[in-house]
């Protein structure tokens, strides 16, 4: 064999390696995402079931709650590329893996604090933003016993970051999924009062997702203290020592995820305030359509998780080929699965929508019909946000946040919801301008992140 035959059979060999690598990384990733999607999607069924009040309210509470706590979650995701770089700098690392660890936890007790003080106060801002008094206040009892779940539910996150750049992420796939089921058997028991318990409504849908999250963080603890492989880390041990640097460092790099989280979080939630000006046939089938892609959307989701370790660990080793072929075999994956699923929505729509409406019954023909006319646009939607995903973990893993939080702005502020605005209103668009603007908004910061990271050189080089 040749010597140029022999380095194209090496390369072969190793894109072959590294793409079943990401994959066996990412699969427990999505399912885990998927699951607690899952969990989610649990309360809200069982709202229903109380009734259109208490339904209403705890849609409020959980759209005041969810903000806030997406952007605390953005300084625990941070924990990520600096275990995994410091992995990759040393496999055998073992004190600074678990100084990362035991910092990511104190700055998820020092955000927990304000957020707690902000959700006890929930239904008095529900009232200042002009809503319902009487529903805000059922709101705001929900979440006084939500809010508790945010400091269990930041350390699940920080312990699943740990075992995930170890890249043995099954571990958290099984919690969560004995989460999920306790979840739901709590929720009936103190939302309907049965088996003895007392009937809590909306307090105890709260009380079921505290009581959920607790659970998550306790299980992967024990897995992690007595884990032949994880215990030699003693990640909880001399736990009340500071590393004021390290603790710095990760608020630095966890700051500009936040606000990439909440630049996204809410351009769709002003998508969908947008979809409210239009009527309710649009509402309707914009929350199908959004449903339907935000499950596809865990894929290329839980694949940016996994390309943030594969990455941060070639970076950590500064291995630049390495580096290249990690983000490179995510970013196909991910682009890949989301054409895939753009396929199924231009020519199957009625199928998965199907499963959230009566497709066949007359009254809801006109939200049937918008929303295959939305699922269309998601099609497209659907590959520009799997590529923005995936390439904001590339970034992640050689810890660039900050420049990506600044595109995230542009494109998500700057350029996609104004576009949706005008679509919608000034070209008559209504809906499908919304859409529209969503798919350029996203597209451009897809654009964007790729560039930044075909000009990654200079971050090798730091």
């Amino acid at each position: 064999m040749t010597t140029a035959a022999s380095n194209a059979a090496r390369q072969s060999s190793a894109w072959l390696a590294e793409i079943r690598a990401t994959v066996q990384l990412a699969w427990p990733m999505i399912l885990t995402n998927l699951a607690q999607m899952g969990m989610t999607t649990t309360d809200v069924v069982m709202m229903g079931r109380l009734g259109p009040d208490a339904l209403a309210a705890g849609a409020l509470g959980g759209n005041l709650y969810f903000s806030p706590m997406m952007g605390g979650l953005g300084f625990m995701l941070a924990t990520s590329p600096m275990i995994a770089s410091e992995l990759g700098r040393n496999r055998f690392s073992v004190r600074d893996v678990r100084r990362t660890v035991r910092q990511g936890l104190w700055l998820a007790g020092f955000l927990s604090l304000p957020l707690w003080l902000f959700f006890w106060h929930g239904g008095e801002v529900l009232v200042l933003l002009g809503q319902e008094p009487r529903l805000s206040a059922l709101a705001g009892e929900y979440m006084r016993t939500m809010m508790w779940a945010t400091l269990p539910f930041y350390g699940y996150v920080i312990l699943r970051n740990f075992i995930s750049a170890l890249e043995r992420p099954g571990w958290a796939l099984t919690i969560v999924c004995v989460a999920v089921v306790f979840n739901a058997f709590a929720n009936y028991c103190l939302m309907f009062g049965n088996l003895g318990f007392p009937k809590l409504e909306l307090v105890g849908a709260g009380l079921a997702t505290t009581l959920s999250s607790t659970l998550m963080f306790a299980g992967l603890s024990v897995v992690v203290i007595f884990e032949r492989q994880f215990r030699r880390y003693r990640i909880f041990g001399r736990f009340w020592r500071a590393d004021w640097p390290r603790f710095f460092q990760l608020f630095k790099l966890g700051a500009p995820i936040s606000g990439i989280l909440v630049f996204e979080v809410s351009i769709f939630n002003a998508a969908t305030l947008l979809m409210g000006l239009i009527g309710s046939v649009a509402l309707a089938a914009h929350a199908i359509a959004i449903q339907i892609a935000s499950v596809s959307f865990m894929v290329p989701m839980g694949i940016g998780q996994a390309v943030t370790v594969r990455v941060g660990r070639a970076f950590g080793a500064r291995d630049n080929e390495a580096v290249a072929r990690a983000g490179w075999a995510a970013f196909v994956i991910g682009v890949s699965f989301m054409a895939l699923m753009a396929v199924v929505m231009v020519t199957m729509p009625r199928l998965p929508i199907s499963a959230f409406i009566d497709i066949d019954d007359p009254m809801n023909t006109a939200v049937v019909t918008t929303a295959v006319v939305y699922l269309s646009l998601a099609a497209l939607f659907q590959i520009v946000d799997g590529a923005q995903a995936v390439a904001s973990g590339m970034l992640r893993g050689l810890h660039d946040t900050a420049i990506p939080m600044v595109l995230a702005a542009i494109g998500y502020w700057g350029i996609g919801l104004p576009l949706s605005y005008v679509l919608a209103f000034h070209f008559g668009l209504d809906g499908v301008g919304v859409w529209l603007g969503l798919f350029f908004g996203l597209a451009s910061v897809a654009f964007m992140l790729v560039i930044r990271w075909t000009r990654r050189g200079k971050l090798l080089s730091n």
